[in-house]
């Protein structure tokens, strides 16, 4: 297991050093930049002794691995992987639970921007699949915006057994699924809730959309068939967030 990571952009290590500033161990910042933006974000750094170095854009390019970095960056300390356990343990102390799972979505800029959808939504949890999925990645917490923060992502081991966990303590699953005979407005979404999102060029795989209790599709009307992946999930998250505060 990894014992540091790099963070870079202004929301996402706002978030770090707002909830978590014990992980932040050096901060990287563009040699000459000094606004509004970035000047609050140094000073909650220096409250925490956080030590702060001044670099050159080509310096923090590669030390990002990206251009996207705002001209902030951090060395932290890696956050604990959560695993099936964490979530059972979740469930346990949530009154009604509120879950997305992301099957095979393996694009990182599509992870961080369900992350960012899950949290709007008020999700407790994000669950993935260990293999065959993209984790937290220094992009993904970027795209985020601070949402890696505070969603957990919950990384299993076997899906579909996850699935039936979660079933077995009265979580009802929903899938999305472009097949389904009913639509997504036709669904009900309120009480203990699961949903299923796969990815944008596949869907759900054939075993997790057997493990749903129910599916349901978005009704399109233009000539494209399908969307992409957080941009389905936004729909089906805020549908429910609708059903749940009427």
């Amino acid at each position: 297991m990894k014992k540091q990571d790099i963070t870079f952009g202004i929301h996402a290590l706002e978030a770090v050093l707002n909830h978590s500033p014990e992980r932040v161990i050096e901060m990287w910042v563009l040699q000459g930049r000094d606004d509004q933006r970035l000047t609050p974000l140094l000073e909650i750094a220096a409250q925490y002794g956080v030590s702060i170095q001044k670099t050159s854009r080509k310096a923090l390019d590669e030390k990002a691995g990206s251009t996207q970095h705002q001209g902030v960056l951090a060395r932290v300390k890696a956050v604990k992987q959560l695993n099936d356990n964490d979530l059972l343990a979740l469930v346990e102390k949530t009154d009604t639970p509120f879950l997305l799972i992301l099957d095979g979505v393996t694009d990182p800029h599509n992870l961080g921007a369900c992350l960012r959808n899950a949290d709007a939504a008020g999700v407790h949890g994000v669950i993935v699949p260990r293999d065959n999925s993209v984790g937290l990645t220094p992009t993904v917490s970027k795209v985020a915006c601070g949402a890696a923060e505070v969603v957990p992502l919950f990384q299993v081991t076997n899906l579909a057994r996850t699935m039936k966990s979660l079933q077995d303590k009265g979580i009802w699953i929903i899938g999305a699924a472009g097949e389904a005979e009913h639509n997504l407005y036709q669904a009900d979404l309120k009480g203990p809730l699961a949903i299923a999102m796969g990815a944008e060029d596949k869907g759900l795989r054939r075993l997790t959309r057997e493990s749903c209790d129910s599916l349901a599709s978005i009704p399109m009307s233009g000539s494209v068939s399908s969307l992409n992946v957080s941009v389905a999930t936004g729909i089906c998250l805020f549908e429910a967030v609708r059903q749940r505060i009427s």
